[in-house]
């Protein structure tokens, strides 16, 4: 018999529910959360019920039974660095979640709202490759000042699903591999993963690497405290500059990057210098994700919503394509990536690990 492994996306206005049969999506909801809804509650946590009942009534219109499921997968949120793999929920996991301690974001709710459905199902709760994912190398994690290390913050679960498929299509296994893999969506990440540890990555969401949609990447460091100091801004409104009102929100007022090349089509020179200039980017950091390997690059791949633009992964090709054959594998395919963490532990595949404090 398949087993049906439940999966379970948290967002800051939607969360998103997975069906599957083994890795083969049986069905899928995006169940939205109006801004009002949302309004009521002051911080995330206490959304807990309230997201718990709209999945609840999500299996009452589908004729799910809770009993039928294997197993219960959510995203991980902001935990301790940790390597790669899947976790079982546990206290300890919860107990970081639930109190914020490395953060608050919706996505912390993923654990929460699985292990409830699971305990009430009498399966075993997953978590996968969470966002915090720490596999660096120790020479990466040096800056030019002894108070700032480089932290690992990415593109996690999509980067880690994708070459392990990609690397199943071609008859190898993934830890034999040297890949450089560039995430390319809202935020932007780009890895070296060799022998199967991400061993260098831009930190996607404090501000490195190239710029993105919604994010400003690196930026000079003297000019961006000139703008503190003289806009007085706090923390918060200093963070949403590099994410969130960041790369082409900034500078073209819009995220979206199909509407950035109809504006390039019909004569905006503007939006066309700025969206080449963040491809231009992009290309950079791909390329210096070759030097932890000293250029021995086996595959690129090039993922996540943006890559569906065949003229950004066309120029792409054109600045990289020297270093190593170009694939692209566009999507995220979160869900998936969730089911199939789990499936390889319930199948003897992987084993889970265990969170610690």
């Amino acid at each position: 018999m398949p087993y049906k492994i439940l999966t379970i996306n948290p967002g800051s206005t939607s969360t998103k529910i997975g069906l599957y049969e083994d890795t083969t999506e049986i069905l899928s909801q995006n169940i939205n959360h109006s801004a009002e809804d949302i309004a009521k509650f002051a911080v995330i946590g206490d959304q807990l019920e309230y997201r718990l009942e709209k999945i609840h009534a999500f299996f009452a219109g589908q004729n799910i039974n809770a009993s039928d499921l294997a197993a219960v997968v959510g995203r991980g949120g902001l935990l301790k660095p940790m390597p790669s793999g899947t976790y079982e929920i546990n206290e300890v996991m919860l107990d970081d979640l639930k109190n914020n301690r490395y953060g608050a974001h919706a996505s912390n709710l993923g654990a929460i709202l699985a292990e409830g459905i699971a305990r009430q199902s009498g399966c075993p709760g997953y978590i996968v490759d969470p966002v915090v994912v720490d596999e660096l190398a120790p020479v990466a994690r040096i800056t030019g000042r002894p108070e700032i290390t480089r932290r690992s913050i990415f593109h996690a679960l999509n980067q880690k699903a994708v070459v392990k498929r990609f690397a199943k299509s071609i008859n190898r296994d993934y830890d034999s591999l040297n890949l450089i893999v560039a995430h390319l969506g809202g935020g932007i990440s780009v890895g070296c993963h060799t022998f199967g540890e991400v061993v260098e990555v831009n930190n996607a969401l404090d501000g490195e690497g190239p710029f993105s949609p919604e994010r400003a990447g690196t930026v000079p460091a003297a000019q961006f405290a000139e703008i503190l100091i003289t806009e007085k801004l706090d923390y918060p409104a200093a963070a949403k500059l590099l994410a969130g009102k960041g790369g082409l929100v900034a500078h073209l007022g819009t995220n979206d990057v199909r509407e950035v090349e109809r504006r390039a089509a019909t004569g905006d020179n503007q939006a066309a210098l700025v969206y080449q200039a963040m491809i231009y980017t992009i290309a950079k950091s791909i390329a210096a994700a070759a030097v932890p390997v000293c250029g021995k690059v086996d595959y690129i791949i090039l993922t996540g919503g943006i890559a569906y633009s065949q003229q950004l992964t066309a120029k792409l090709k054109e600045y990289i394509g020297f270093i190593a054959p170009v694939i692209v594998l566009p999507g995220e395919n979160e869900l998936q990536a969730l089911a199939e963490g789990a499936y390889r532990v319930l199948t003897g595949e992987e084993t889970a690990k265990v969170y610690n404090a």
